[in-house]
């Protein structure tokens, strides 16, 4: 039996980003409903359908919804859906970002950024989240609970790579956002808070990428599961009394100094 704490039968939770079948949002939304929860995802692409498939053999009920979410109507009405096909949304998984099926992140020296590559940036990874976090918060408040989880990154907050100025503002920007957010909203009885990652061993990780998270405390990348462990824990009733709060999920990497061979 599982304990009440950890617990999500009943509740409806919304991924997004969660379209690869080996990032981040899909790993997050099999375990949020492996622990009871009715699932909505989306990405940009139409293999979100095959990840809603997928989980439907886990889910009581799982639908899966393709929207670009920098187009701020287009999210705003894909919200209304989700939560007329649902009733409600209960925890919300801020997990899109970085890249987008036909466009990838791009990795510019800030001398040599261009404003629209800058602006780009900013749009995708940051937000994306306030778009979706703005139009699903009203309806948390309304009913008096939300669990809000965002997946951030190492990268801004706490270190960053040449090329990444407007990825690692984006991701900085994050934390700070929902530090007041946290604020805002904690006598809703709503947390929010932020998962932070490292080098993660997803299809998007690049070759340089994969031989930099051998030099981790730990040997080796983490995995989308290991990330979407601290997703299910702070999606859960039981972390009530954590909130605004950023969770580094890197492996011991930020602990040293030296990082080389």
């Amino acid at each position: 039996m599982m304990h009440p704490l950890f617990s999500l039968q009943g509740q409806v939770a919304f991924i997004t980003g969660a379209g690869s079948d080996s990032g981040i949002g899909f790993a997050a939304a099999k375990i949020l409903a492996e622990l009871g929860a009715e699932i909505a995802i989306t990405a940009t692409s139409e293999r979100i359908h095959q990840r809603a498939q997928e989980l439907s053999a886990i889910s009581p009920k799982v639908k899966s919804y393709i929207c670009d979410l920098t187009d701020r109507p287009a999210t705003r009405a894909m919200i209304k859906t989700i939560e007329q096909d649902f009733g409600k949304i209960d925890v919300l998984v801020n997990n899109a970002g970085m890249t987008m099926v036909g466009s990838s992140e791009v990795y510019e020296l800030f001398h040599q950024c261009r404003d629209e590559d800058w602006d780009m940036g900013i749009e995708r990874n940051l937000t994306t989240c306030y778009n979706v976090t703005r139009a699903v918060l009203p309806g948390m408040v309304e009913r008096q609970y939300g669990r809000i989880v965002n997946v951030s990154s190492v990268t801004g907050p706490l270190v960053s790579n040449e090329g990444e100025a407007a990825y690692s503002a984006a991701k900085a920007a994050m934390i700070g956002m929902s530090r007041s957010i946290a604020i805002d909203v904690a006598k809703h009885n709503i947390t929010i808070n932020n998962v932070a990652p490292g080098w993660v061993a997803t299809a998007s990780q690049t070759e340089e990428e994969a031989i930099a998270a051998k030099y981790t405390p730990v040997g080796r990348g983490g995995s989308a599961m290991e990330m979407a462990t601290m997703i299910a824990y702070l999606a859960s009733p039981g972390s009530s009394y954590v909130t605004g709060q950023m969770m580094v999920v890197d492996g011991g990497n930020c602990l040293q100094e030296s990082k080389g061979p």
